[in-house]
């Protein structure tokens, strides 16, 4: 019985330990250089547009499916959009999503990984100066990037993502975000 015992509390341990490895969550945060693309005329009038710097955070975790293979799922707060301007008035696009990335992590060594994959983003809040009248409330794009780790819970990430559907039903303009971003794995 004690053998029984003793087998089914090192079963248990040793579980708990590879499971351990085989997940980690965590929390990371950082800035958005986001623009739009496409056209940027509304109502009949051009503008020019510049990008804005905003910001992102939320939490994060790993899943180690290969020794060289991850997947990592998000859940991030993320503002995203441009700044419009003529000669006669000026607006920021800010528009505020819940974006839930699903990135692929292909490790090139022990610390650096590539990063690929889609991610859904839903429309949580916009600036009040915009001048849309319908804004699109749901938002699909594809995201590249590169992953270090600096120590085993400390990561630095850079990513592109590419909206591909519209931010706008007014406007042919899709969201467009580099993200530069540091976490931390508990």
């Amino acid at each position: 019985m004690k053998k029984i015992i003793l087998a089914t509390a090192l079963f248990i341990a040793t579980s708990a330990s590879i499971q351990a490895q085989l997940l980690k969550i965590g929390v990371k945060a950082g800035v958005n250089l986001a623009n739009q693309t496409g056209d940027a005329s509304f109502d009949g009038i051009d503008y020019s547009k510049d990008g804005i710097t905003s910001y992102h955070a939320g939490l994060v975790a790993e899943v180690k499916l290969l020794e060289k293979f991850s997947i990592q799922p998000e859940l991030l707060y993320s503002t995203q959009g441009a700044t419009y301007k003529n000669a006669a008035e000026e607006f920021k696009n800010e528009l505020g999503y819940l974006s839930i990335p699903v990135m692929a992590k292909f490790y090139l060594s022990d610390s650096f990984s590539l990063e690929l994959g889609p991610q859904a983003s839903f429309l949580l809040n916009q600036k009040d100066d915009v001048d849309f009248e319908e804004p699109e409330t749901f938002e699909f794009g594809l995201n590249a990037g590169l992953g270090f780790k600096i120590t085993e819970n400390i990561f630095i990430q850079g990513r592109y993502g590419l909206g591909l559907t519209e931010a706008s039903k007014d406007a042919d303009i899709k969201n467009s975000t580099i993200q530069l971003s540091a976490g931390f794995m508990f």
